[in-house]
């Protein structure tokens, strides 16, 4: 009788050689997991900053009536706390907006990676648009009727991809649009 000499040998390594791939899939799959994750994370973030800015218009509405809220085109308003906001005797609506937008910018710029953000008004109905703060896509357009709303748009974006391939990120954008 033939006796097959390192039959069970080359079965043992077979198996091994698939046990690594399976494992090597897996850890593949648990990486786009807690990649997936925290863009999850950073979406929520950019979700709850976007209604707290929206709840800060609700209770000034004397500034949003004002145009006070709305930033196109002006972004020094959001580096200037308006220090008597926070003092007993207070703050008059334009100057409450304007700390509103400085403490939320510092919020979006602490919260999320490579954080920018803009309030405006967007006239033309297509608030998906504008790749930063600086260039938001936003018209601006404050409609010619009293009895007509402007649309205010919240548009935030910061850095999504944080490989060292690529250093400089992808820019992931939230747009939260609103009538008041």
């Amino acid at each position: 009788m033939i006796r097959p000499n390192g039959f069970t040998m080359l079965e043992v390594l077979i198996a091994i050689l698939v046990l690594a791939i399976g494992l090597l899939g897996l850890a593949a799959l648990q990486s786009v997991s807690l990649k997936n994750g925290q863009s999850a994370y950073y979406r929520s973030i950019a979700s709850q900053l976007a209604y707290d800015m929206s709840d800060r218009m609700r209770g000034n509405m004397t500034a949003v009536y004002a145009n006070n809220y709305n930033r196109s085109g002006i972004t020094t308003d959001y580096s200037t706390a308006v220090a008597a906001c926070a003092t007993v005797a207070g703050c008059n609506a334009a100057e409450l907006a304007q700390n509103d937008a400085y403490e939320w910018q510092q919020l979006v710029q602490t919260l999320l990676p490579g954080g920018e953000a803009i309030v405006c008004i967007d006239g033309d109905g297509n608030t998906d648009d504008g790749t930063s703060a600086a260039s938001h896509g936003c018209t601006a357009t404050v409609p010619g009727s009293m009895n007509e709303r402007p649309l205010h748009a919240v548009k935030i974006w910061w850095n999504d991809d944080r490989s060292a391939a690529n250093a400089g990120g992808t820019k992931k954008r939230f747009v939260y649009a609103f009538r008041l």
